[in-house]
Order: structure tokens, then C-alpha cells, then sequence
């Protein structure tokens, strides 16, 4: 709706001032806008002007505040508590009147177990409604760590399904959506390992691998049921009595099998190769678990186990002496020295000018002397440092394939626990590889072999878990083989028999998938799922110097694959089960059918499988989502869903990734609830924090938080969360948008309380195919209810979940309340009531709260059961599993036409808004008059003669005949070039000293509105030197003051 400037207004009768500047905007009554360009050149104008003074009073007013209160962002509100008793799962008492301010605990309590008792989330009770579709829809929760608690990015994530989740049970389809968690192998052990060392001063190997586990189940135990809890303030409708853990017995079955059945089929096998390992863990770890955290250069980081900081980001330069020419040398870079004991080669690029006379040469190593090789390779790039390079094959991905294809054998010199191996050499042996670092430099300068160090960007890898720089080891472990199921699900996505939504995640997947190696899942951890592979001690394998291994479900039947690997009797080998665990992303790969009971073949697995959609965050489609797709397709010839909804990262306000140690990790049940900045930070202090990152997050906390977290209740968060469209980039959420998204319920909940009211006690609704508008206002809202049920129906098809939530907001808050309510009040308060809006009114309540429920679902419960029952005999017994409103159903309501001849009394009504708040007629109810040049066009307004009046808070309305004289004394305001409105001001408004601007000879007021004499009989230019003009207080000249100056000030 267009904004009208409020230069554009002007009283009829009273002449303006003639010669003053900015007055020719009143000069002519045919043309008051002037031409269209100057039109928006004076709008920009007063709207720069307008911004300027605001910035001005708040500057002062910033000022004159104390600190505290200038960044005090809200105020408490009053908090209601349900006291009634109620039992867990006994259904709410509705019967009290609802309380005179939206409470969040009350709205929320009781509700949830109820829910729950009743059935209504389990798909074998959506089989029994009336509006049952007979489809089906499953989907499963990605299974959140059980480390500890959710923070918002889950609960973005439980908002979307929940959301999705509700519209289908409502829609009639039966659902299935199930909860789950996930054992989080390196992530447990590395919490548990910090407790028990805290707390009684032990390691794990203190302990002894049994009994660490039983630690690690008492910790599960106690702290896994948090998550249960934040999932059921949420109101994740979840079947909770199909709850999984993947290391509950169900799923190590399907683990196992899976192991089992990949190694016949070829795809899993055992090899000595490069893996990322994490010293400071003693174990493997995956892509996922490492971050790359790029150096501009000299950098300086602390890292565990290693007593002094450790300077990154120098590019080291080293002299290795040409054999047999004592002044020849080859100098090469390199960002790691501590791994020049392991260099077995030099290379350079062929064609590279510099070392052709050097080709099937040797180097003198500068450290232990040895002759090393001088190789060429075409991977070599001669325009980059020295274009010679150290060939490090066992530390080194790039340098392992260089060594494998010029044969050279790779020498590890970094054990698994960081310090150097025995194959340094006694001076450097156990010594952590970062004081070795020191140590050679120091050997090189003192033999005059280094030659310089300088500043060099570069990328260093990083354990996410213990936050130690990642080494590359050769290491014997278990691989699975992916090129082939690799190559099947990127052609899964490419034929569209999986849709990846946004579709712009296909490139990334397409890539991702052409590339893809093999995945190691050996981890050296000792909570997870034990390999079920064995070793046959002291029978050769294959291969020269490889281990013989078998695989079977049980130990039985790995002896019998032994026996026949052997051809000797199982009872006189000797077997040793793998110590290691697999990959936490393994079991999650199966996530999808062995919570369904795979592998056998169970009716939920029957039914519900291939799931229906699988909904996540971005950050997790390569990892989770691509091998959940490549492992279900080889087990079970299925892909494991059709569609994949991915949602963006969650950051705060500046941008960041949510992280513990920056503090700005938010709880949910904290913005639900409230939480003050002191059990903020306790919060903060009782986790695993080390006293380095505790003080970074505790201070971050106390600039983002400085009041606290205000109470804003699960409804609010939820619909906040789903307000943000997939294809609008991260989500910088602030908890100020949470809290707009509580003043939205609040402004439900007084809606309804006024239409409860105007309904009274012995209402009775009319069914909603029976009810016909009365009026054109009651046609209008009819109208707009259609067409939001139209906006959410294409919002959950598409699974765009903004175009749902932005059509509720605007109509409960735009045509419900702001018009339509405001309209229909006067009728309702006085004289016999109209039966025509309480009937209307009962069916936007029943619809429109139907409508919000997938988004709100504990305010729609509590305000639709204290809805009227309709005629017709009982209707559902929670609003959960009421019949979702379709756009079809409402579609004879909906007017397109109506619609926009109503956008032009509001237009109207906002323009005498205007002229009130322009004339300060707080409490007059002055009569208006419309007049159109266009014959049609009167008719637009005259059905809404009395509505208008109405909303604009005026008297009578009438209309003025075309080409009819302006009243005189009346203000007037355009439309268009063809509707003009007129305000009555004859006794109403009174004229007030505003722009006291002392004007002396030959100079004028520079304000951009004209100023009127101090009588309105004033003719002529205002004489100089001591003019007064007189404006509604609401328009400022830049030399405004609150009272008059006199002529000597």
C-alpha cells in the first residue's frame, strides 16, 4: 500500500503563505502532487529529513540514558502457571477462562503427555480417522549426538519436521516419524575420558576396557534423557515408543550384518594406507571430523601435549648436496620439517630447465646423510617455491600417490601418539614432533643447511574433537569400497529417482561423488560397535607380510570361515577379535531401515520403507545423507528415500558457527523458558569447557546476553525457526525475532479472547459449508481465510515452509485483527448483535488456528478446545489429529476481485489515518467525503461506506458527486489522479505554534513544508525578521523548538 507523504495534505480554506519556499506543492488544486518525478523527489526528501531528526532525538536521547537501560531490549512479562491439577497425561482442564495476557508455561503445560498417552502420534491410531487418506509418510529424526544437549540448529531441524510431520497426520496420511539418538563413538569417549579425569583422576587404560564402558553406559544413561526432554518441549510429535540408539541391540544386529555382508560382497576389505589420525586420540578419524583452518601465516597455536606454543605458517627452505658435487644443491620447501627423517626422494617437474642436468641423480639426505633419489613427476608444479619438492610417502596423501607410482617405499617417523618413531634415529626418538621440529631446525642451521624461513599461507588440518593438528599415518584398517555405490548414487540424483531440494546441492553431490575414495571406518576407540572381523594369530595372509583375518556374525561363525580359509579344524586356530570400533558414521548409515527392524523383515520395515522424505541440514549431505543413500542401496536394492529436503546452517547474529567454546551455543529450553545471564553462565562452567575457551565463551555470553534470555515459549521458537526459506543462506538467528515471533501469539490470543466474548455462552456455529457472507466485510475475511489456506497448502506441498508461515502472520495479524476485527467491533459492542460476523468469526477461529497448528501446536490446542463444538456429532479430540483445512474446501470463498476493490479502501483508510495523526484529531470523529472522476470507481467505495468510516476512526461517510466542488475547510488527501478524500476540519482542529523560526531580512525558513501566517486571513509574503508559522506538531523545521522565542532571543 503506498505510503502518502504528509506534505501532500492540505486544510481547504486556509490559503498558504504565497512566496515561501516549498509552498508551490499548495500553489494549484488541480495538480497537488505535482508531476510524478518531483513527487518522489520531495518524498525521498522529507524522508531523509524524517530520518535525520529521528537519528537526531535518539542520539540525545541515547545520551541522557544510563548504560543499562539504552541496551535493555525487553521487559519481563507477567508468567502464568496451569496450577490446576491435572495428572501426566490426563487431558487439560479448558473449562476456566483463558488468562487476560498470552503465557507461554500456561499455554504449554499438560498438553505434550497427553498427546503422548492418547495415541495420537502413533501411525496405528491415524488409520482410525475420518479424513484418512490411506497414504503413508515416514521419516526419521537425524539422530542427535548423545553427548549432551540440543541446541538451536536441532531444534531448526525439529521445527521443519515437526511442521511437515503434523500437516500429514492432519491431512489424513499415516504417519510414522521416528526418534532416535546416536552414540557418538569419539565424541562420548573424549566427554567421559574429561569427566573421569576430572573428577577422580583417572584414564581410560587406568580402568581397563570393561569397566570404562560400564562408565560410558551410567553416563548414557543419565544424560541421554536430556535430549528426550528438549525433543518433548518442542512438541516433536514423535512415536516414542519405536525410540532407537545405535548401540542398542536392534541396531548392532543390523551392524553386523551389514560388516558381514559388505566383506562378501568385495566391498569391505583390510589394508595398510594414509588415514587422518588424531594423535591427541590415539585414533582415525573421519573427513567430517576434521577442519581445515586456513593461516595467512606466522601463527602461533597451543595444542594438547605439546608443552610450548607451535609457530605455523612459515615456509621452511632446506639445501639437500647433489652426490658427488660438493657445491651443487637442491633447495626445497617445506611447511612441516619435522617429517624430513621420512623423506625417501626429491622431486621436480620434467620440463623444468633448472634440474634437467640433474635427472637420475642423488641427493644427500641433510639429516642422516643417505642417498635419496631425484625423481620427475609431472604432478610437480615448477612455478611454486623452489619447483622441487621432499617426497614424504608415509605422511602425505599427495606424496603417497607420487612415491606409488616411481615405487618408493614410505618410511613412518611419527608415531600414533605424535612423538617421533625409531626410524629417526636415537636423537629424536620419543620426543613430541612438534620439540623435534626445533631440534632439526636447529641441526640444519648448525650444518648450514637451511636456508631461510619466511611467511607462507597455508591450510592446516584440525581435530575437531581434541582440537590437535591432524597427521597422516599409515595405518592397517578396514575399508569400504565406494566407487561402485558411489557411481549408483550420483545416478540415483541425475535420473531424479532422488530429488535433492534446493536443487542447487546437485552440483556439490555430483562432485562429491566422482571423486569420492575409499572409507576407512576402523576407529582405535573402545565405545561403539566392535569390528566383527578376527585374526587368525600365526596364519600368514595373502599377501607378503599381510595378517590372515576372517569375518562372521559370531565368533562360531568366523571360526568356521577360518576352518575353511585353513582347512583345519576351528577348534585348533586361534583367534583374536579387531579391538576397534567403526566409524560412528557407519551405524548412522543404516539409520533409516534398522530403526524399521532391518534385517529382518519386520511390518514396519514392510510398510514404511523407503522412507518419505529425509529432512537435515546441509552441512550433513555428504557425510550422512551420501552414505546413508550408497549403504541402503547395496543392502537392501532400495534407495532409502526419494526426497531430501536440506535446511542452512544456523549461525548467531555476527555470522558465526555455533560453537560451545565461542558461548554462543543456545539451548533451546533457554529462549523457551528464559534464562538469566547468571544461569547462563553456570551453565557454561559446568560443562567440559578448559579455563582458556570457559573465559572466551563466558564473555561472549556477556555481551550477547547482558539482561539474560527473555521467555518467548516453544510456539514462538518454532515458528520463528520456520519463517526462514532454504534458499535464503545461513540463518543468523537472533533471539529478538523469537521474541517478535511471542508478541505474534500474544496477538492470537487477544483475538481470540474478543471472539470468544463475541460469540458468547449459547453460540452455536453454522457447519462451514452451510455459512454464506453476510456482508462485503464478511465476504472479505472469507476471502483472505481462502486464500491463506491456498498459501499454506503450496507451502507444505513444496515443503517451502515460509509461504505457510508468512500467510498465517498476515492474516491473523493483517486482515483478522487489524481490519477485520477492528471493523466488526462497533456492531458487536452496541444494540443486538448481527448474526452474520459471530458465525464468520467462529469459522476463522476453527480454520485459521487448524491452519497454525502444524507451526503452534500448543497455543492452536489450547484455544481450540475451548472453540464451540459444531453440530454434526463429536470432532476430534485434539486439533493434532483434526482435518487439516484444504484449499479446495474454502476455494467458494475466495473473491479475487473483492479483494482488490478492498485494497482500495484501505488505501483510503490509511490515508485518513494520516490526516488525523497530520491534524492531531485524537478523539474527533470528523465526517469524510470520497470523490472519484471516474464513474465506475464511486462503486468500489459505497459497499464500504460504513467499515471505512470504521477504520479510519471517522464519522459518517459519504460520496461526492464528480466534477462536485471541494467543501471548503475541509483537508484533503489524493488517492490517485482520479479519488480524492476530504476531512472535515470546521471545529475540529486547532491550530498550534509550531515553527518559531525568527526570520531575519532577506533570509526564509529552509524547512521542506510551507508555513502558514498566524491568521488565517494573513495574505501576502510574511514580513521578515519575525514571522510565526503554524503546523501540526508532527512536521519539524530544522530550527524546531517547543515554545515560542522572542524577538530579542
Amino acid at each position: 500500500m503506498p505510503h502518502l507523504p504528509r506534505a501532500s495534505f492540505r486544510p481547504w480554506g486556509l490559503r498558504p503563505s504565497r512566496g515561501l519556499p516549498g509552498s508551490h506543492a499548495l500553489s494549484t488544486q488541480s495538480e497537488p502532487y505535482g508531476s510524478p518525478t518531483s513527487r518522489r523527489n520531495r518524498e525521498a526528501k522529507q524522508k531523509r529529513l524524517r530520518e535525520k531528526q529521528a537519528a537526531l532525538e535518539a542520539g540525545l536521547a541515547g545520551k541522557s540514558k544510563a548504560p543499562a537501560e539504552s541496551s535493555k531490549a525487553w521487559t519481563p512479562k507477567e508468567i502464568v502457571l496451569y496450577e490446576l491439577p491435572t495428572e501426566p497425561g490426563e487431558k487439560k482442564d479448558v473449562s476456566r477462562p483463558l488468562p487476560a495476557a498470552y503465557s507461554p508455561r500456561y499455554v504449554e503445560a499438560a498438553w505434550y503427555p497427553w498427546w503422548v498417552r492418547e495415541g495420537f502420534f502413533k501411525p496405528e491410531y491415524q488409520t482410525r480417522l475420518p479424513q484418512s487418506t490411506g497414504e503413508t509418510f515416514s521419516m526419521c529424526i537425524p539422530p542427535p549426538n548423545v553427548t549432551g544437549s540440543l541446541h538451536v540448529g536441532h531444534a531448526l531441524t525439529v521445527a521443519i519436521q515437526d511442521a511437515l510431520v503434523r500437516w500429514h497426520r492432519m491431512r489424513g496420511d499415516c504417519v510414522l516419524w521416528v526418534p532416535g539418538s546416536d552414540h557418538a563413538g569419539i565424541a562420548t569417549q573424549a566427554v567421559v575420558e574429561k569427566q573421569l579425569w576430572k573428577e577422580r583422576g583417572l584414564r581410560r587404560h587406568e580402568l581397563g576396557r570393561e569397566d570404562f564402558l560400564r562408565e560410558v553406559w551410567k553416563w548414557k544413561e543419565e544424560k541421554g534423557g536430556e535430549i528426550c526432554g528438549q525433543l518433548r518441549a518442542l512438541g516433536a510429535s514423535l512415536d516414542w515408543d519405536r525410540e532407537c540408539f545405535t548401540m542398542d541391540a536392534g541396531s548392532s544386529v543390523a551392524v553386523t550384518e551389514a560388516f558381514v555382508r559388505l566383506h562378501k560382497a568385495g566391498l569391505l576389505y583390510r589394508s595398510r594406507q594414509l588415514v587422518n589420525w588424531s594423535c591427541a586420540l590415539r585414533s582415525a578419524i573421519s573427513d567430517v571430523e576434521v577442519e581445515s583452518r586456513s593461516l595467512p601465516g606466522p601463527t602461533e597455536l597451543r595444542l594438547p601435549g605439546c608443552p610450548t606454543p607451535v609457530s605455523f605458517g612459515l615456509l621452511v627452505s632446506v639445501a639437500f648436496p647433489v652426490d658427488g658435487e660438493p657445491d651443487a644443491e637442491v633447495v626445497v620447501g617445506t611447511t612441516r620439517p619435522e617429517t624430513l627423517p621420512g623423506d625417501v626422494a626429491v622431486a621436480v617437474h620434467p620440463d623444468d630447465a633448472r634440474y634437467t642436468h640433474l635427472h637420475g641423480r642423488h641427493l644427500r639426505h641433510p639429516l642422516t646423510g643417505q642417498l635419496l633419489p631425484l625423481v620427475t613427476d609431472s604432478a610437480v608444479q615448477p612455478h611454486v617455491g623452489t619447483g622441487a619438492v621432499k617426497v614424504t610417502p608415509a605422511h602425505s596423501p599427495a606424496d603417497a600417490e607420487l612415491g606409488a607410482r616411481h615405487g618408493l617405499r614410505p618410511l613412518s617417523v611419527i608415531a600414533e601418539d605424535g612423538t617421533m618413531a625409531p626410524a629417526c634415529g636415537d636423537w629424536l626418538q620419543g620426543l613430541h614432533r612438534f620439540v623435534a621440529r626445533e631440534k632439526i631446525l636447529s641441526t640444519l642451521r648448525e650444518r648450514g643447511l637451511l636456508r631461510g624461513l619466511q611467511s607462507h599461507p597455508m591450510v592446516l588440518p584440525i581435530c575437531s574433537r581434541s582440537g590437535d593438528v591432524v597427521e597422516y599415518l599409515l595405518k592397517s584398517q578396514w575399508f569400504v569400497r565406494c566407487r561402485e555405490m558411489a557411481a549408483r548414487a550420483a545416478q540415483a540424483v541425475e535420473s531424479g529417482a532422488l530429488e535433492l531440494s534446493p536443487s542447487f546441492h546437485q552440483k556439490t553431490w555430483q562432485l562429491w561423488f566422482s571423486r569420492t575414495e575409499d572409507w576407512c571406518v576402523s576407529r582405535q576407540l573402545w565405545w561403539g560397535h566392535r569390528i566383527p572381523a578376527y585374526l587368525l594369530v600365526g596364519e600368514p595372509g595373502k599377501g607378503h607380510g599381510e595378517d590372515c583375518w576372517v569375518v562372521g556374525r559370531t565368533e562360531a561363525e568366523a571360526r568356521e570361515a577360518a576352518a575353511a580359509l585353513t582347512g583345519r579344524p576351528g577348534a585348533e586356530l586361534t583367534l583374536e577379535r579387531d579391538p576397534d570400533v567403526l566409524d560412528t558414521w557407519f551405524s548412522s548409515a543404516l539409520f533409516p531401515f534398522s530403526s524399521l527392524g532391518w534385517p529382518q523383515q519386520t511390518p514396519d520395515l514392510t510398510r514404511f520403507y523407503p522412507l518419505s522424505l529425509l529432512e537435515t541440514g546441509s552441512d550433513l549431505l555428504l557425510f550422512w545423507v551420501g552414505r546413508m543413500v550408497m549403504l541402503g542401496t547395496q543392502l537392501t536394492g532400495q534407495l532409502p528415500f526419494s526426497k531430501v529436503l536440506l535446511h542452512s546452517m544456523v549461525r548467531d547474529r555476527q555470522g558465526r558457527k555455533m560453537s560451545k567454546s565461542l558461548g554462543n551455543v543456545l539451548d533451546p529450553r533457554d529462549i523457551i523458558r528464559g534464562a538469566e545471564l547468571q544461569v547462563l553462565q553456570e551453565k557454561l562452567r559446568d560443562g567440559n569447557l578448559d579455563p582458556t575457551e570457559l573465559a572466551i565463551a563466558a564473555a561472549a555470553q556477556r555481551k550477547d546476553f547482558p539482561h539474560g534470555i527473555p521467555e518467548c515459549g516453544t510456539d514462538a521458537l518454532r515458528f520463528a525457526l520456520c519463517s526462514h526459506g532454504a534458499l535464503a543462506g545461513d540463518l543468523h538467528l537472533s533471539v529478538s525475532e523469537v521474541l517478535s515471533s511471542r508478541h505474534f501469539c500474544n496477538k492470537v490470543w487477544n483475538a481470540l479472547r474478543f471472539i470468544f466474548s463475541a460469540l458468547g455462552e449459547n453460540f452455536t456455529p453454522q457447519p462451514a459449508e452451510e455459512l454464506c457472507p453476510a456482508s462485503p466485510m464478511d465476504a472479505w475475511i472469507l476471502s483472505r481465510l481462502a486464500r491463506t489456506a491456498r498459501e499454506c497448502e503450496r507451502g507444505f506441498l513444496t515443503r517451502e515452509l515460509p509461504l505457510a508461515t508468512h500467510a498465517l502472520h498476515h492474516f491473523w495479524l493483517h486482515s483478522l485483527c487489524d481490519v477485520y476485527l477492528e471493523a466488526v467491533k462497533p456492531g458487536l459492542s452496541h444494540g443486538p448483535r448481527p448474526p452474520g460476523p459471530p458465525q464468520v468469526l467462529f469459522c476463522c477461529a476453527d480454520v485459521g488456528l487448524r491452519l497454525m497448528a502444524p507451526f503452534m501446536p500448543f497455543l492452536a490446542e489450547e484455544l481450540w478446545q475451548r472453540l464451540p463444538p459444531g453440530p454434526g456429532g463429536p470432532r476430534a479430540p485434539s486439533i493434532s489429529v483434526a482435518p487439516y483445512p484444504s484449499a479446495q474446501s474454502l476455494e467458494r470463498w475466495h473473491r479475487p476481485e473483492l479483494e482488490r476493490r478492498f485494497s482500495r479502501v484501505q488505501e483510503a483508510v490509511q490515508a485518513l489515518r494520516a490526516l488525523r495523526a497530520t491534524y492531531q484529531l485524537t478523539k474527533a470523529r470528523p465526517r469524510v467525503l470520497l470523490q472519484s472522476s471516474e464513474p465506475g470507481e464511486q462503486g468500489v467505495f459505497e459497499a464500504f461506506l460504513e467499515p471505512l468510516g470504521t477504520l479510519g476512526r471517522c464519522g459518517a461517510v459519504g460520496l461526492l458527486p464528480a466534477g462536485a466542488a471541494a467543501p471548503s475547510g475541509w483537508a484533503q488527501a489524493p488517492l490517485s489522479d482520479s479519488v480524492q478524500v476530504y476531512m472535515e476540519l470546521q471545529g475540529w482542529w486547532t491550530r498550534r505554534p509550531i515553527c518559531l523560526c525568527w526570520l531575519p531580512e532577506g533570509t526564509s525558513c529552509r524547512s521542506s513544508w510551507t508555513t502558514y501566517g498566524p491568521e488565517p486571513r494573513q495574505r501576502g509574503r510574511p514580513r521578515l525578521g519575525g514571522s510565526r508559522g503554524f503546523l501540526p506538531s508532527t512536521w519539524n523545521c530544522r530550527n524546531w523548538t517547543r515554545r515560542p522565542l522572542t524577538s530579542g532571543s
